[in-house]
């Protein structure tokens, strides 16, 4: 064993989550993990100790929470996810009833309406010309398709945005971002807790197929709300900021737009390189259940483990040119969704949501541009553009 590694930084300042590719390459390059003072527990960028984290949940678990609130131990804001922040037996009981309500069948049902919404939307944003590729684009396209999937209520939607937002800065320290969250939802937690209510469901879409596990007694009623529940809090703002982050990169990478033009079956290989490079939910914890070891390093019973999935997606002891964008990679491996007992269940429906988008955006564009400057998100646990300005020259 070797003796604790120690780094000195504050992956939370304000300044740091605007530009945290130095904090990464630091984090991975201290050792294969690393412990964080300032707030407590060890951080691991390396490829190969957080596919050890995310493969082992009897040392390393998701029920006392993901974020860096032990939620066993001090109070949380929210009940527990049914999915994300529980272990095996109950974990295998939610994943299956959310596998099969998001299953490959499911997916090629929706395809074709989800095709339909973003062939629309592109007709009417390149018939503008310029708009804002953020939230004309990646947020209307999955605030539109995913709610109307899941039996969203058309009326109050809009409370999804700052509910989210504080549900992914919560999972961070109580600093200035989760104050400032905390008051912009106020009016949006009653909202949420009303609509995971199966009586303001519609029927026949996912949240109503939850609630029928729920009623062929595979889940009780509270844990079918908090289900439902994953999708408004987990499910939609992840794939808005990783389209966001998609767009930019393929804007600031003409090369690799060129490709994508001449070979358009690259969209699903260029949003996958997305997840790998710039990934929009790059961190994810879990707790040790005893006293353990992660690459040589001793670590204590019920210390939180930081995985940082956006220095992991670059550890150059798995990637080739881990830093180039490069759309033709075999990018098999990338950790964005996570990997093992956890692998995230939406991965399908965001894959599929992005696919959509880029098609109809590739088919219909010519040239896209950045016309003014971006807006990047700050958020403790979230990364993204809430604004990116564009021009575009239409096919």
């Amino acid at each position: 064993m070797t003796s604790r590694p120690t780094l000195d930084v504050d992956p939370f300042d304000e300044a740091v989550l605007a530009a945290p590719l130095q904090l990464h390459t630091a984090i991975r390059e201290a050792g294969p993990v690393v412990w964080i003072p300032k707030y407590g527990f060890w951080a691991t960028g390396r490829d190969a100790e957080v596919r050890e984290v995310f493969s082992d949940w009897d040392r390393f678990s998701s029920a006392s929470g993901t974020g860096l609130t032990n939620i066993k131990t001090q109070s949380a804001w929210r009940k527990p996810s049914a999915i994300l922040e529980v272990d095996p037996p109950d974990h295998t009981v939610t994943r299956r009833v959310l596998a099969r309500v998001l299953s490959p069948s499911a997916m090629r049902q929706l395809r074709d309406d989800f095709q339909v919404e973003a062939d629309r939307l592109i007709d009417e944003l390149v018939e503008r010309g310029r708009f804002d590729a953020a939230q004309d684009l990646s947020f209307r396209f999955p605030f539109t398709v995913l709610p109307d999937a899941v039996g969203l209520q058309r009326n109050g939607r809009h409370h999804l945005v700052p509910y989210a937002n504080l549900n992914f800065n919560a999972q961070g320290p109580p600093n200035r971002l989760v104050e400032q969250a905390t008051l912009e939802a106020a009016d949006s937690l009653e909202y949420v807790r009303w609509q995971c209510d199966r009586a303001n469901l519609i029927p026949g879409r996912f949240g109503a197929q939850i609630y029928a596990a729920a009623d062929a007694g595979e889940i009780d009623e509270e844990t079918a709300a908090l289900l439902v529940r994953t999708f408004l809090s987990a499910g939609i703002d992840t794939t808005v900021y990783a389209i966001g982050l998609m767009l930019y990169a393929l804007i600031t990478h003409p090369d690799q737009w060129a490709r994508l033009r001449v070979d358009r079956a690259l969209a699903k290989k260029a949003f996958e390189e997305t997840l790998r490079y710039t990934p929009s939910s790059p961190l994810i914890g879990r707790t040790t259940t005893g006293a353990t070891e992660l690459g040589g390093v001793a670590l204590g019973e019920s210390e939180k483990v930081i995985c940082f999935l956006g220095a992991a997606n670059r550890d150059p002891r798995k990637w080739n040119r881990a830093d180039d964008f490069d759309i033709g990679r075999y990018t098999g491996g990338q950790l964005a969704f996570g990997m093992g007992p956890h692998f995230c269940v939406g991965h399908a429906i965001a894959r599929l949501e992005a696919e959509c988008l880029l098609t109809a955006v590739v088919e219909r564009i010519e040239r896209i541009e950045i016309a003014g400057p971006p807006v990047s998100l700050t958020n403790n646990w979230l990364r993204g553009y809430t604004s990116l300005p564009v021009v575009v020259t239409p096919s």
